[in-house]
């Protein structure tokens, strides 16, 4: 036992104890030099500066490309390269641009009437346009002689095609007018359609993780979803508004987010439609397109409204707002593959580059710079939540007609929270039922 060896905590009554009641009251101190009494205070100041500095630098804006003749319809990402994008106008041209250059590669009239959508095949060598004149048009995204400039196919479908998109890797793709079409480009005719009752689609998306689920907007204000390989549609849900646009997680097969025409944006579980899972609200205006990060965290909406907001897929409202005095109503937008950039166009003919974070530096970084950087995000996640960081980090200048149309609808919804507190109160208690926000604007589910 005389080897046994026991720690035990000793303290030394000198340095807690008071020597009479008078005396202050002893704080244990850590004497390590890396640590600071005046730690706390020191971050918070850093990171009240670190959260003013980010609004001082917010500078999203970075071009516009302008040579449409007519306001932008649709746009459509290169799959495999950053600095491609096509995009369409309502007069029927189309026009491949060249990011990096800021300039425009090639452009034609493809369509009589409205270029209605845009979709690259998964290789990237060709894209799929569609327009009023009720013709489905392939084209190469590469021209080298002037023989490539004319539809390397065409198919003459029997309504107008209001939508497009391709699976992730099979040769078919979905077209989207009276009714739902599959397509194969070697073949004249849909190898199916799926019909429901519905009098028009005017909006269809692949899944891009789940590759045979597709999902479609309808003019009866309802989302119906498809499987390509069964031979009917598959469920819907019906929403108080019409639905204009629609994106897929992704990241999370079984998301999808919905921009609607009452103003908000619906993120919605393809397993269980009777109620969204987030609703996203800030716009004052009918959201009219919407397109996610590669990420899966965060998505970008375009409106009426005139401004471009970003959310984050779990937050209900956004964190930044860009707009210009001249962008007019937004048609279409997109985010970029390397989750750097946001693509907009909109009625008066422009398509404006803007940064996915406004205040972040383009280019390379040193790497005392990077820590600088990744320090102050440290900071401004830590102290969140304070009061003043936090109203710094949220303030946004709006145009006037944004702020005024904010009041307007704050003062509405508080008018109908009012009036429904005050009919529960002098109603019976059971006889009028409690509905959540997620829950108002769902219609019904079919299956």
């Amino acid at each position: 036992m005389a080897n046994v060896k026991i720690k035990v905590i000793s303290r030394n009554p000198d340095e807690y104890l008071r020597a009479t009641k008078r005396d202050i009251h002893k704080i244990p101190r850590n004497y390590d030099p890396s640590l600071h009494p005046l730690e706390a205070p020191r971050e918070y100041v850093r990171a009240l500066n670190a959260v003013k500095l980010e609004r001082v630098f917010a500078k999203p804006f970075i071009g516009s490309l302008d040579g449409h003749r007519d306001g932008v319809s649709c746009m459509a990402k290169h799959p495999k390269r950053l600095a491609v994008l096509a995009s369409g106008a309502f007069d029927g041209e189309i026009r491949l641009w060249d990011l990096a250059a800021r300039k425009c590669t090639r452009n034609y009239v493809a369509h009589e009437g409205c270029v209605r959508a845009i979709c690259y095949l998964p290789s990237g060598d060709k894209f799929t346009s569609v327009g009023d004149d009720k013709t489905i048009k392939t084209w190469k995204s590469q021209v080298v002689t002037e023989e490539d400039e004319e539809p390397v196919n065409t198919l003459l479908s029997s309504c107008v095609v209001t939508g497009v998109t391709h699976h992730r890797q099979r040769p078919i793709f979905a077209t989207c007018g009276e009714h739902c079409q599959l397509w194969e480009s070697t073949r004249n005719e849909p190898i199916k359609v799926f019909k429901w009752g519905v009098d028009s689609l005017h909006y269809v998306a692949f899944n891009q993780v789940e590759n045979n689920i597709l999902a479609a907007c309808a003019s009866d204000r309802s989302i119906i979803l498809y499987d390509s390989r069964e031979s009917g549609p598959l469920r819907k849900v019906v929403m108080e508004l019409r639905s204009n646009a629609l994106a897929w997680n992704p990241m999370e097969a079984f998301i999808f987010t919905v921009a609607n025409e009452d103003y908000n944006l619906y993120s919605f579980d393809m397993r269980r439609l009777k109620e969204p899972v987030h609703v996203h609200m800030d716009h004052t205006s009918a959201v009219i397109d919407v397109d996610y990060a590669p990420t899966g965290r965060e998505f970008v909406a375009g409106s009426y409204d005139k401004t471009v907001r970003i959310f984050q897929s779990e937050r209900g409202h956004s964190r930044d707002v860009y707009h210009t005095k001249r962008m007019q109503r937004l048609t279409c937008v997109k985010w970029s593959l390397d989750n750097k950039y946001i693509l907009t166009g909109s009625d008066e003919m422009n398509i404006r580059m803007w940064k996915a974070k406004a205040s972040e530096k383009l280019g390379v970084l040193k790497p005392r710079e990077r820590t600088a950087l990744n320090y102050s995000e440290a900071l401004k996640e830590k102290f969140a939540s304070h009061p003043q960081v936090k109203r710094i980090a949220r303030h946004r200048h709006v145009p006037k007609h944004v702020l005024n149309a904010q009041k307007e609808i704050r003062t509405i919804r508080e008018k109908n929270k009012r009036k429904e507190a005050n009919r529960h109160a002098h109603s019976k208690p059971g006889t009028i039922p409690r509905v959540s926000e997620r829950e108002k604007h769902i219609v019904k589910e079919d299956v």
